[in-house]
Formats: structure tokens, sequence, C-alpha cells
């Protein structure tokens, strides 16, 4: 069964490529499908993440980390879960730069947030906005950031980020418009992140 890529990818959605369609493991052959799969391994992800054991022994803002969490989110959907990647895309920086400006973020979160250099709000959605810019993986950006920004929240005594009220990001709509046009805003003014801090606990 061939999954089926002639979808209309929604505005800032990471279309998938035939040779990352390839890399699927479940037999999936429609975007429906996929979305089930993935939204199903997310909240075993979730589960993981949070439990207290993994809260307790883990640090999110370690290079390692970022790329097991996207294992959790995504290893039974996708083969290449947690790895990388290798390709340009048009909304990332180039794939060359990953390895280095993963943990080059990772180093600015920690500063921001043990200088309180800005509000700790501020400081998690300045990470959030910087790690989507990056755009490490093949796909599953922007949910893999708004999970990993949560439990770093978690970890510093805040509570989870409701990103426009628990509504699904991935469909187009009202809340994904105004999820992508606060992170655009933060990325054409490096000061313009009252859109973004407003939206994650709306």
């Amino acid at each position: 069964m061939k999954f089926v890529l002639n979808h209309k990818w929604a505005d800032g959605n990471t279309p998938i490529r035939q040779e990352d369609a390839e890399q699927l493991i479940p037999r999936i052959s429609t975007m429906g499908e996929l979305n089930e799969y993935e939204a199903l391994n997310i909240l075993e992800a979730h589960a993981w993440a949070f439990n207290s054991r993994t809260m307790t022994s883990a640090n999110p803002l370690e290079e390692s980390y970022v790329r097991t969490l996207h294992s959790k989110m995504f290893d039974q959907v996708w083969k290449w879960a947690g790895t990388y990647r290798t390709h340009e895309v048009s909304n990332g920086c180039d794939p060359a730069e990953i390895v280095q400006r993963i943990p080059q973020l990772l180093a600015n979160a920690k500063h921001w947030l043990e200088h309180k250099a800005f509000p700790i709000d501020e400081c998690l959605v300045r990470f959030h906005h910087q790690l989507v810019k990056i755009h490490p993986f093949a796909n599953g950006n922007g949910r893999h950031a708004r999970m990993i920004t949560d439990v770093v929240a978690v970890k510093h005594g805040q509570d989870e980020f409701s990103w426009g009220a628990g509504a699904n990001l991935v469909a187009e709509g009202g809340a994904r418009a105004a999820y992508l046009a606060a992170l655009r805003a933060l990325d054409t003014d490096e000061n313009d992140v009252k859109s973004l801090l407003v939206f994650a606990r709306s």
C-alpha cells in the first residue's frame, strides 16, 4: 500500500517527501490515517515525558533529550523519528547547521532561565520559537517544539502551555493561523514576543 502524497498541505506544514514517506512503519495510505497514528504515538510520548520518574531524571535542555523526545513521539510511525533531517526545507535552517544550532539554543535557554534574562514564560516561548525556526526534523517540528517547551515549563514550576486552548494546530483554522502569525511576528522583530506569549497561554 502506497502513501498518497497528493495532499494540500496547510500553511506552515512541512510537505512529506516521497523519500520520507517510504520510511513509514505502519501500512498507511491517507493523511487521515497518518494523523491518527501520530496522535496515538504522541499521547504515549506525553505520558512518558511527564511521568514523575522521567521528569526527575531527564533534562529537556540536553541535546540527547531533544532527539529522544522526537523519537518517543513518532517512533511507531516513522523510521527516521529522532534523527535530524539531512535535506533542505523552506521553513528551516540549512541541515548542516542543525548539529551546531541545537546545542547553541539549549545553552541560550539555560542562560535565560538561570539568569532571568526574561520573565520565565518569555524565556520559554523564545526557546520554542527558535526551535521551530531551526526545524531540526523532517516532520513533527511544531508538535515536538510545543511538547518540549511544556516539559521545560513544568520542570521550572510552571503549568503546561495551552497553545490556543488546546486547539488542533495541525489542521488549518483560526488557531493555527494565529499561532503562525505569532511565530512570524517574532521572526520579523525579536522584540515582538507578545502575540506568542498571549497565544501560548490562551
